[in-house]
C-alpha cells in the first residue's frame, strides 16, 4: 500500500490516548505503516510527545497540520472533546478519509463536523490490537471501495480481526468487545487475589490464572464446540468445579454480566447527547 503523494502522512491521530497508542503499535507491528507515514496531535498533556518519543512517529502540536497533511483522519480523542472541536477545523479535511473511534458518537454527528470529508468509518477497536490479537467493529457513512477500502482494511488488519455491523448495534458492540478486556482483566484480578487469600503466593497465584486465562481463550478460539460444552467438559457431578459454578449460579454472575453489558451500552449512548 502506498502513501498517497498529495499527503505526507498516511494516517493522522487527533489524539494520542491509550487507544491510539494500541492502534498505532498495531500499524507499526504489522509493517502496514512505517513510523514516518504516521503523524498524531494530543491536548496539552504530554501524551501525544510522550507517544512520538516511544513509536518514532511524527508530533503536530495543533490538529491544523495533522489534518492537512493526513490522507486519512483517525479521530481518537475524547468523545466528549469532539464538542469543543471548532467547525472550521472539520472543513479542512476536505476529500479526507475520517476514521473515528469515538464511543457512542453517531455518524450523523460526525457528518456535521466533517461535512466535506470524502467517507466517515466508526470503528470500535480494543486494546489487544496491539498485538493484533484484538476485535474491531466497524459501519461506515457510505459504502467503502478502492483506496478507502484499502486504507480501512489495512488499519482493521494490523489489529485483528473485524466485523461489520449496522450502526444501530455499536453501541452493544462497543460494551461487549470494546470495554470487554477491561471485564477479563478483573476476572483475572479477582482470581489471582482469591488464590493469595487461600494460601498461594503472589507469583505463583498469578501465573497459574494468566496461563489459565490464555489457555481458556485459545481453546475457545480453536475447539469446534460451545462455551457452555468446554465448561462441562471440566465439570464433573459432585467435583470442585461443580461446587464452584454452582456457587457463581446462586451469586447471579449471568445476570451480574448482562448488567455489566447494558450499563456499557447506556453509557455509550449517553456519550453522544451534547
Amino acid at each position: 500500500m502506498e502513501t498517497d503523494p498529495s499527503f505526507a502522512y498516511r494516517y493522522g491521530f487527533v489524539g494520542a490516548g491509550k487507544m491510539a497508542r494500541a492502534m498505532i503499535t498495531g500499524l507499526l507491528r504489522s509493517g502496514v505503516a512505517p513510523a514516518k507515514e504516521i503523524i498524531c496531535t494530543s491536548a496539552a498533556d504530554g501524551t501525544g510527545p510522550a507517544l512520538a518519543a516511544d513509536t518514532g512517529i511524527a508530533f503536530a502540536e495543533t490538529p491544523d497540520e495533522v489534518i492537512a497533511e493526513s490522507g486519512v483522519l483517525v479521530l481518537a480523542m475524547k468523545p466528549q472533546q469532539l464538542q469543543e472541536f471548532p467547525d472550521e477545523k472539520g472543513k479542512l479535511a476536505e476529500g479526507r478519509l475520517v476514521l473515528s473511534i469515538l464511543a457512542g458518537t453517531p455518524l450523523a454527528v460526525l457528518q456535521r463536523k466533517f461535512p466535506e470529508a470524502r467517507n466517515i468509518v466508526r470503528i470500535m477497536p480494543n486494546t489487544p490490537g496491539a498485538i493484533g490479537a484484538g476485535i474491531s467493529g466497524w459501519c461506515s457513512r457510505n459504502e467503502l471501495a478502492g483506496e478507502d477500502q484499502c486504507r480501512l482494511y489495512g488499519l482493521l488488519q494490523s489489529l485483528g480481526e473485524s466485523v461489520a455491523v449496522e450502526e444501530a448495534q455499536m453501541d452493544v458492540l462497543t460494551a461487549v468487545s470494546g470495554s470487554g478486556p477491561a471485564y477479563i482483566f478483573e476476572m483475572a484480578a479477582a482470581l489471582i487475589a482469591a488464590g493469595e487469600k487461600e494460601g498461594l503466593s503472589p507469583e505463583i497465584s498469578e501465573k497459574l490464572v494468566l496461563y489459565t486465562v490464555f489457555g481458556a481463550s485459545r481453546l475457545l478460539l480453536e475447539a469446534d464446540s460451545t462455551p457452555e460444552k468446554l465448561r462441562d467438559d471440566v465439570t464433573s457431578p459432585g467435583g470442585t468445579t461443580a461446587a464452584a459454578l454452582e456457587q457463581m449460579a446462586s451469586g447471579g454472575f449471568r445476570d451480574m454480566m448482562a448488567k455489566t453489558i447494558k450499563a456499557a451500552k447506556d453509557r455509550s449512548r449517553e456519550l453522544s447527547k451534547p
